[in-house]
């Protein structure tokens, strides 16, 4: 799945995202409207993760879904 679908069913997806990455709050994830950039932002300030880290491991939540 490409992130434009994942922004397009991000109401869908946001489940998802929460049991990928619990730290992420209700609120964290309303901010992030499915932006990407967003969502590895929320990563990197929740987990401590590098933005290179952010990415692979939201490239590997695209692929899995």
């Amino acid at each position: 799945m490409n992130w434009d679908l994942v922004k397009g069913n991000w109401k869908q997806v946001q489940g998802k995202v929460k049991q990928q990455w619990a730290k992420l709050t209700d609120d964290d994830l309303l901010l992030i409207e499915g932006e990407r950039d967003k969502l590895a932002g929320k990563l990197q300030e929740k987990y401590g993760m590098a933005k290179e880290e952010a990415q692979k491991q939201l490239d590997e939540f695209c692929t899995k879904l």
